[in-house]
């Protein structure tokens, strides 16, 4: 019966997914086939299928990937508010103003937690915060930490620019505006042209109605930062 398994797509007759649930080979083989379906042919599967047999394969699922497990439960109970919680705990785990507590700064990390929640499907308002919140905390940690490497710099204006990309698009740029200029602020002490950078990446992108707030932006940034070392100002 499995001969030709590995050479077409999965077609089991409905009598014998039963079996194919025993045996613990036979359910991963299953799995690891409707990964690579596409979503047609996936649909048609769960089609030929009795719903006894859609819960089974769906709680196989649920024990079987974390991924599954945290969908499900949202899928369930959904929280945005809990999982935005979440998400923001990540982020600033990773990016602690604080240094004394040695953040990691791994980008990579808080990138899959944000892809993640984006597949939740949270509401505009929710996801645009949660994007807020993470780009703060990158441009936060480069103010209070000093000089940087470029790696970070470029890293962080990639994700100021898909921030704005998202907020324009979501007509969310108006109310998040007051942040928007805060983050900016936080480049204004940074090397490797960052502070340049930044700003070119904000008119670039923004109705030019906004290009004032450069100037406000570098004002609070400049007032910011020799208020943190009131010293310096006096050189």
């Amino acid at each position: 019966m499995h001969q030709n398994a590995a050479t077409k797509p999965i077609t089991l007759p409905k009598k014998d997914w039963h079996c194919m649930l025993k045996f613990p080979k036979g359910a991963d083989y299953l799995y690891k086939n409707l990964t690579t379906m596409s979503k047609a042919q996936l649909k048609k599967y769960l089609n030929t299928l009795e719903k006894p047999q859609i819960i089974e394969m769906v709680m196989e699922l649920y024990n079987a990937r974390k991924e599954a497990r945290d969908y499900l439960d949202y899928f369930l109970n959904p929280n945005e508010t809990n999982e935005l919680g979440k998400f923001k705990k990540i982020v600033l785990k990773e990016f602690d103003a604080d240094t004394s507590r040695n953040p990691k700064c791994r980008f990579s990390v808080c990138r899959k937690a944000l892809s993640d929640f984006k597949k939740l499907s949270p509401s505009a308002d929710t996801l645009a915060e949660a994007m807020v919140f993470y780009v703060e905390r990158i441009y936060e940690f480069s103010f209070c930490a000093g000089d940087l490497w470029e790696q970070y710099y470029d890293s962080a204006i990639s994700n100021f620019r898909s921030l704005l990309k998202f907020l324009i698009k979501n007509t969310l740029l108006e109310p998040m505006m007051p942040r928007i200029v805060q983050i900016m602020a936080c480049s204004w002490p940074c090397g490797y042209g960052f502070h340049n950078e930044t700003g070119d990446t904000f008119c670039e992108l923004v109705p030019s109605q906004y290009h004032g707030k450069i100037k406000e932006a570098d004002a609070l940034g400049k007032a910011q930062y020799y208020a943190m070392h009131p010293m310096l100002k006096h050189k």
